[in-house]
């Protein structure tokens, strides 16, 4: 744990940015949370987002004295110029470049852009990211290559040291719910079951073992096999 420092942990209320919260909470002496609402077709993400943020301060005491604030900021001008099925209504495919139509170009460039100034202000060294290129859809912003690039650019633009932080970058989905153990046990393992939402179509009806979802689209066929592969390990 590093008691001398802290960390803004961009957090959408889904499985993998609740596990970096627990990571950031278990390592940093004061954390804050970041949300974007960018038109995301499954923007019932954000309202997740409290809940874990409680369910995770009551899991532990010294984790409910670290966490700071939560920010939510406005980004609906990258919804506006996407043409993607996160944030239009349409079918989940691929595109003719052979990446999923569920890429927002530069989704995770703009909010780490963002996050860096907000932690810039908030006096916050350290961004805690969800990306992975284990077990990811291919979108090219998740890539340890990009988010190591743009470290530099944040701490050549800024005059900052900024660090950022992806502890699930080599995990696969199984790993990750293994992490979530790790971290705060079964009580932490089904908050995220119950209380995140990771379903690209927003879809909270329906609770499987693994969690609410439609069950079928890529972002939950992700999550339900990764589940299933860490009960059965």
């Amino acid at each position: 744990m590093d008691d001398t420092e802290g960390a803004l942990v961009l957090f959408s209320g889904g499985q993998d940015s609740a596990t970096c919260l627990a990571w950031a909470l278990d390592r940093f002496a004061r954390v804050e949370t970041l949300g974007f609402d960018y038109g995301q077709r499954h923007r019932i993400e954000l309202d997740c987002r409290e809940r874990l943020r409680a369910g995770l301060a009551d899991l532990d005491p010294d984790w409910a004295a670290r966490l700071g604030p939560d920010h939510t900021l406005p980004l609906g001008v990258l919804g506006d110029i996407s043409e993607t099925a996160l944030t239009r209504d349409g079918a989940i495919a691929f595109a003719v470049n052979g990446l999923p139509n569920t890429f927002v170009p530069g989704r995770n460039l703009v909010f780490l852009t963002f996050a860096a100034a907000l932690a810039y202000r908030r006096g916050l060294r350290h961004l805690v990211g969800g990306m992975c290129e284990t077990d990811y859809s291919g979108y090219p912003d998740c890539r340890d290559d990009t988010i190591k690039a743009l470290q530099v650019a944040l701490n050549l633009g800024m005059e900052r040291r900024f660090v950022l932080h992806t502890p699930l970058m080599w995990l696969d989905k199984a790993q990750t719910w293994r992490l979530a153990q790790d971290l705060g046990g079964a009580a932490l393992v089904d908050l995220i079951v119950e209380e995140s939402h990771t379903c690209y179509l927003g879809e909270r009806g329906q609770r499987h073992a693994w969690g609410h979802g439609c069950g079928t689209c890529p972002a939950c066929t992700l999550r339900a096999q990764g589940y299933a592969r860490f009960r059965a390990a």
